[in-house]
């Protein structure tokens, strides 16, 4: 690996290891790499044609082939990179490269032993979660691949030399190399653990592999950031660590199989430390529903906070929620959580994420309401229970609670990102129903020496919990 020696002057570094050539790398590891091409039917457009999407960075170079007549279907082709994973065949890429094509070839490195036609994939599963697709072909000789390594901070540290191989803009194969410019970045996925990188990355290196010094595979390069939709050195690859388990998943099962907590879950923001009794920094991850399912069978409560799980530390909500998936179905996993000032262990046997979140997590809740009370001002909200008139204004979709009709602008409420229509049911982590609940716990807070009150804010059916200041 790179590495720097210290000169005889102290203040002086000398390069040692750095690779006089990638040569000997990219012919090492390009006849396991391949170029992919779809055929998708698509229906005939009558606006103008071009490439699609227009712009778009995080999509592979797109070219619509001449059609048929009007108004009937014709053959889209596009092109992507993947990388060979075993002799028989196993072939990763990126979901996005393939999905919706009818038809997927395959377009192996030139070389001795080498398949020299384009060879037919089937698709064996995708994960649109993590943006990877796994395919087999069929040849009659034992195929080159290359392994997956280690992308975690030993293994991919920012600074080391990666090396990037695909097939840019249609061009063919093609290698580019750069270096690891920071780790753990994340776009927009659930799952997202990128490795950011300069080695140049276009349209068309999408689901090619990046490659450390030793050869190994550390991360599928999946999309770019740019103002042009050309490489500004600014590329990222999913990480090995991720991809690695959902290989395993797509090649045994054609699906993924996540482990499912089944709990509603925020971040804990540095404003919230100070209403949250034996919390001393922002860590953790923050309940705020529990449904029926394996958390609420474990026994945890909305407010908790769950500091470790399986005996990890749980830094924030997404680090949670991969130590989660990444867990096998029905595992039993131990957790740490804070409650009322305590920590207190619980056990949780897992669930499955893809089978069990939307039963217990419906679009629609079931409406009604008490009856109405006046409006009353607290802390810069203005809040009245829940009646039918509300619920009918705001399209309510929980029952019990008070709803902000009205946010004094000059209050800290008013820079919490609250709007009127949502719905406090929680505050001090005790259910409230009227003002004068919320009035209670406003002064069990004062009287406990805190300046500011939790409050568990729902709006539609997804819930927050949020830090009020109580001297507004």
């Amino acid at each position: 690996m790179p590495g720097y020696a210290q000169s005889t002057d102290s203040t002086v570094m000398t390069p040692v290891d750095r690779p006089a050539t990638f040569a000997d790398l990219a012919s090492q590891v390009s006849p396991a790499v391949v170029n992919i091409t779809t055929s998708t039917s698509v229906a005939e457009r009558t606006g103008p044609q071009g490439l699609v999407p227009d712009g778009s960075p995080f999509e592979d170079f797109f070219n619509e082939m001449p059609g048929g007549p009007d108004g009937q279907p014709r053959r889209s082709s596009a092109l992507g990179s993947g990388f060979v994973i075993s002799a028989d065949g196993f072939i990763v890429t990126n979901n996005h490269v393939i999905e919706g094509a009818d038809e997927i070839e395959i377009e192996f490195f030139p070389g001795d032993g080498q398949p020299t036609e384009f060879l037919p994939a089937e698709l064996v599963g995708t994960d649109p979660n993590t943006d990877i697709a796994v395919l087999k072909v069929s040849f009659d000789a034992p195929l080159p691949f290359v392994e997956f390594g280690d992308s975690d901070d030993v293994g991919a540290r920012v600074g080391d030399w990666v090396m990037a191989m695909g097939n840019p803009l249609g061009q063919g194969f093609s290698v580019s190399a750069g270096i690891v410019s920071a780790r753990n970045r994340s776009l927009q996925g659930t799952y997202d653990d990128y490795i950011q990188t300069d080695a140049a990355i276009n349209r068309g290196n999408s689901g090619g592999p990046l490659f450390n010094m030793a050869g190994e595979v550390i991360g599928v390069n999946t999309a770019i950031l740019s103002p042009n939709g050309g490489s500004i050195g600014i590329g990222f690859a999913m990480s090995a660590a991720v991809v690695t388990d959902v290989v395993d998943q797509l090649r045994e099962f054609g699906e993924t199989r996540r482990g499912w907590l089944g709990v509603r879950i925020q971040d804990v923001t540095p404003d919230m430390v100070d209403a949250i009794e034996g919390l001393d920094s922002a860590r953790g991850a923050m309940v705020t529903d529990v449904p029926p399912g394996p958390a609420a069978d474990a026994g945890l409560e909305s407010g908790d906070v769950i500091l470790t799980f399986d005996g990890t530390q749980v830094s924030d909500t997404r680090e949670l929620v991969r130590m989660v998936g990444n867990a096998a179905v029905g595992k039993e996993a131990a957790m740490t959580i804070l409650r009322a000032g305590e920590e207190i262990e619980r056990t949780v046997t897992l669930g499955r994420r893809e089978t069990d979140e939307a039963v217990a997590f419906p679009t629609n809740a079931p409406d009604g309401g008490p009856d109405p009370d006046a409006p009353v001002e607290l802390m810069g909200l203005t809040v009245a229970p829940i009646d039918d008139a509300l619920t009918e204004q705001f399209d309510l979709t929980v029952t019990e609670g008070l709803v902000i009709t009205a946010i004094d602008p000059d209050s800290s409420a008013a820079t919490k990102g609250l709007i009127e229509g949502d719905v406090i049911t929680e505050a001090g982590q005790e259910a409230v129903a009227t003002p004068e609940d919320l009035q209670a716990q406003i002064d069990a807070a004062t009287e406990a020496g805190r300046t500011s009150v939790l409050l568990l804010v729902r709006r539609g059916g997804d819930p927050r919990f949020v830090a009020l200041s109580i001297e507004d």
